[in-house]
């Protein structure tokens, strides 16, 4: 074989996108299954089941495109509409009238209906392909910051101007660290504020561990730590969770707050605005 000299230039020109084919055994199936689907205008919890029967994990894929969510984002939903004992094979099997209830309940027939009876227009396939790709990537950072907004609105209510947003504070011996709410300012704080909401799983979820520890280690030790949280994908990170609040148990979080529990929230920035005279 021959050694020639290429330059980088060379070898960008000549690279060309690779073509991978999604439609593995799992997709023909699927495809295949909503290609001879019945046509009528509604559905039921009989229709869910036929496909649910016929093969576990395919009916879940199912429900979860007629919904348009992730698996990240529709198991939750379903593991809390079931209650207590999981989601999977085992459970479907054991109570098939509850399983197919709570599907019922996430509005997979209706969704069905709507689908199968659209007039579809050609922009609808690029709008879908907007929404998996681009839009999934927004939706989660959107639902944080859902969070964060909800959490100022009260933290502005209560101390006005008087704090510095998503800030480094300098903490014990000048120690900086990042945090979302200074208060009442980023410099030695009395009060911060961690606000993190959650739809997805993964590496996300638990670098608010460590998001956490930093300001633990950097804060002065009468500096009041409140932790603001939200998403029921919780519910699918209970470990992580539990950790969390064992640094509450032990003292280094004051207190631990969700969306349900604001009033409490707002009431107890109050209390340390006088105590702290802020």
């Amino acid at each position: 074989m021959q050694r020639t000299q290429q330059t980088t230039g060379e070898i960008l020109a000549s690279l060309r996108p690779l073509d991978a084919n999604w439609q593995d055994e799992v997709a023909l199936k699927v495809i295949e299954y909503l290609q001879n689907m019945p046509l009528r205008s509604k559905y039921s919890s009989e229709d869910i089941q036929q496909f649910m029967d016929e093969n576990f994990i395919d009916g879940l894929l199912i429900c979860r495109l007629f919904l348009g969510l992730s698996k990240d984002q529709f198991v939750p939903l379903l593991t809390k509409q079931l209650g207590n004992g999981g989601a999977g094979i085992n459970r479907y099997q054991n109570d098939k009238a509850k399983f197919i209830e709570a599907l019922e309940n996430l509005g997979v027939a209706e969704k069905i209906g709507e689908y199968v009876n659209r007039k579809v227009h050609w922009t609808d396939v690029l709008i879908e392909r907007l929404r998996a790709g681009r839009g999934s990537a927004i939706s989660g950072v959107k639902h944080g910051r859902d969070v964060e907004n909800f959490v100022e609105a009260i933290v502005r209510s209560v101390f006005g101007d008087t704090f510095h947003l998503r800030c480094n504070f300098t903490g014990l011996d000048g120690k900086p660290a990042k945090c979302d709410f200074a208060i009442p300012g980023k410099d030695q704080p009395k009060i911060i504020v961690e606000a993190k909401g959650y739809t997805a799983t993964g590496t996300k979820i638990t670098d608010v561990i460590g998001d956490i520890e930093k300001i633990i280690k950097a804060k002065r030790h009468d500096t009041v730590l409140l932790f603001f949280t939200d998403g029921i994908t919780w519910n699918q990170r209970p470990s992580d969770l539990a950790k969390i609040m064992k640094m509450q148990n032990e003292g280094f979080i004051a207190r631990i707050y969700t969306i349900a529990t604001a009033d409490q929230f707002e009431q107890d920035l109050r209390t340390l605005k006088a105590e702290f005279a802020v």
